[in-house]
């Protein structure tokens, strides 16, 4: 890791030595960092691996510790937690490797963002409460991307929107053009909305035994976009946050066809030689028992 100090940020960057032998687990990260080394030096697998082709993973951990979470089983979390402190590893020696920077400097910038966004933590000017903490976090965050501008990074009124799941994006976009005045009054008018989307996506769904070909399926999915767009609309007027709230509608899913699985195995069945009769008779049962 290369060396830093609280005023300058050093650029001497090393990736980390694989580690040698058959390691043990430690609590250390400097074992991590030359373990994760050695994966990329003799695993096929690792070594094939970029920057990009880790995005899908990184996205995919994010949301297995959510799942974890939810669960609340704490082993899970644990495991759940460490899949995503591997994909920061994994990215960090491949851009040591490429001598861009190393997890030192990444620390170094975590440490600096959090130090100037609290300056009612540190410094003598104290906050009374949320509220005020919210403002003046907003305001650092607008010098930042003041700064960001002089860098040559053009601002426009959506790019606060951070990336997420579509579901996450869909809601803040909405929420800041509601700040720009791009929005309904009530959230009778996002139902309204909302119906008018599932009507027209009513008019092309395809007929029983109807062939669908690549044009009708692109547009099908661009109006089953809108439904799903304007049903978060829905939730943002609601107040409701619509990622967790499908969150927890999987984690209910998941919850009620494990219990009609278990109770299919009691009777020496399983889900694929059960009838759907069966089945929805057990959902029924599971939602009791919930």
């Amino acid at each position: 890791m290369s060396a830093h100090n609280t005023t300058e940020l050093e650029h001497s960057i090393t990736a980390p030595t694989p580690v040698a032998g058959t390691p043990k687990a430690t609590t250390e990260i400097e074992d991590l960092l030359a373990l994760m080394a050695r994966l990329r030096a003799d695993c096929p697998w690792d070594i094939k691996q970029t920057n990009h082709s880790l995005i899908p993973y990184a996205i995919e951990e994010a949301y297995e510790l959510a799942e974890a979470i939810q669960e609340g089983d704490i082993e899970d979390i644990k495991g759940e937690l460490g899949d995503v402190l591997l994909q920061v590893i994994f990215h960090c020696q491949i851009y040591a490797e490429q001598q861009q920077f190393d997890l030192g400097d990444v620390i170094y910038t975590l440490q600096s963002k959090l130090i100037r966004r609290h300056p009612h933590v540190f410094e003598a000017d104290k906050l009374p409460d949320e509220a005020a903490v919210k403002k003046r976090w907003d305001e650092i965050k607008a010098l930042e991307n003041a700064e960001r501008e002089r860098r040559g990074k053009p601002k426009r009124s959506l790019d606060s929107v951070k990336a997420g799941s579509a579901l996450m994006q869909a809601q803040s976009l909405q929420k800041e053009a509601s700040k720009l005045g791009f929005d309904w009054e009530g959230v009778a008018g996002a139902v309204e909305k909302l119906e008018e989307e599932i009507a027209e996506l009513k008019q092309i769904l395809p007929q029983e035994g109807e062939r669908i070909v690549d044009v009708h399926k692109k547009e099908l999915e661009k109006e089953l976009g809108d439904c799903v767009f304007g049903l978060v609309n829905v939730a943002r007027k609601l107040n409701l946050d619509a990622e967790a709230a499908t969150l927890t509608c999987v984690h209910k899913f998941r919850s009620r066809f494990g219990f009609i699985e278990s109770e299919l195995a009691k009777q020496g069945k399983t889900a694929e030689d059960s009838s759907l009769q069966e089945m929805d008779a057990l959902w029924e049962l599971a939602k009791q028992h919930e």
